[in-house]
């Protein structure tokens, strides 16, 4: 069977007999999930084990969002409520390399929970850098203002997420915090000089450019492509993201059913992978879509195979020593007091100037 150059999502919590027909034909290289397809533990490691058969792969790539927030696919009752990004410089404003810890930590206990699902790759970190005025799309799902507390912190989840054997995605390259408009209703233009970008946006992406896996994002840059975003634009792919940026590790586009994008499906697929994306996404779980996403999906080869074997190679099957029990007290007392401290200080401050 012929891996293909796609990861597709599902439509509910266990694989439909149509949708197991469709895998077994295609053979996507993954498969990402949703809240939708989340239910428990034993339901999820059940969906999981079944994609999995169907590949006849034991480490075919098994996605999800789990970066903490608003951007969280599992939850209580099962899972804890993580922080999002932006907690982490909050902390780390009192103490530099306390936020840093925790930004690892958080993530290593996402890792413990994702691994125990047979999850083993996560949409983490975000590496955008926001600007007064852009779409909150992106917001506190950033971990600070500045590309090198960005960057600092964006390693720190990344290395966490790794030593407990689940694989980052950095995100949303070459950077998404600019953007005026939410990717997923509209396509965003971002009018800053290249030599701007290249100070902020691009500048993360640059310090992390060891990470195997990257999701792109639908956003004109006009300094260097007017008309295409970086998605569909091979003059992003190349003059930016494996050139300037550095990068080669996979590159995965981000959903393909987004409204940034124009054209049928077919077409946003096609033109991704000929601009340079390695991987195609799609995640609404809609056969019909899928069909369409795959007409035009080919056998993944070439440097995208060998960069797709590369980023597997970097699964920890043994993973880093962890008291999850003690872990996870001590991050959430953690938050709890710096939680306590933000309110303590934001009423003192509303007090003296009433």
């Amino acid at each position: 069977m012929a891996v293909h150059a796609v990861i597709l999502g599902c439509a509910g919590t266990a694989l439909t007999p149509d949708e197991i027909a469709f895998y077994r034909d295609l053979d996507p290289w993954g498969l990402i999930l949703f809240r939708r397809n989340c239910a428990d533990p034993d339901q999820i490691r059940r969906l999981v084990d079944s994609f999995r058969a169907i590949s006849g792969r034991a480490d075919a790539p098994v996605l999800i969002d789990q970066e903490g927030g608003r951007v969280q696919r599992l939850g209580p009752p099962h899972w804890p409520k993580y922080p999002a990004g932006r907690t982490f410089s909050r902390i780390a404003a009192n103490d530099p390399m306390l936020g840093r810890e925790m930004a690892r930590l958080g993530a290593r206990l996402i890792a413990h929970d994702l691994k125990a699902l047979g999850i083993n790759v996560d949409c983490l970190p975000v590496l955008d850098v926001p600007v007064p005025g852009a779409h909150d799309i992106i917001g506190d799902r950033a971990y600070a203002e500045g590309p090198d507390p960005v960057a600092a912190f964006g390693r720190a989840a990344a290395e966490g997420l790794m030593a407990g054997g689940v694989l980052p995605v950095i995100k949303h390259i070459p950077g998404h915090g600019r953007a005026g408009a939410d990717s997923h209703a509209a396509l965003p233009v971002v009018d800053a000089a290249r030599e701007t970008l290249e100070a902020t946006d691009f500048k993360p992406f640059r310090t992390l450019t060891d990470m195997p896996l990257a999701m792109t994002a639908h956003v004109v840059y006009s300094a260097i492509d007017a008309k295409r975003p970086a998605t569909t634009s091979r003059t992003v792919m190349r003059q930016i993201i494996r050139g300037s940026i550095g990068y080669d590790g996979l590159v995965m586009t981000d959903d393909l059913s987004m409204n940034a994008l124009s054209g049928t499906l077919a077409e946003r697929t096609g033109a991704a992978l000929a601009a340079g994306c390695d991987m195609g996404l799609h995640c609404n779980g809609k056969l019909a879509e899928m069909v369409e996403v795959a007409s035009a999906t080919p056998v993944l080869a070439g440097k995208a195979r060998r960069r797709a074997e590369a980023a597997l190679a970097r699964i920890r099957h043994e993973v880093e020593p962890f008291d999850q029990p003690e872990a996870a007290s001590r991050f959430f007392d953690i938050l709890k007091r710096a939680e306590v401290a933000s309110s303590t200080a934001f009423a003192a401050g509303h007090a003296l100037s009433v």
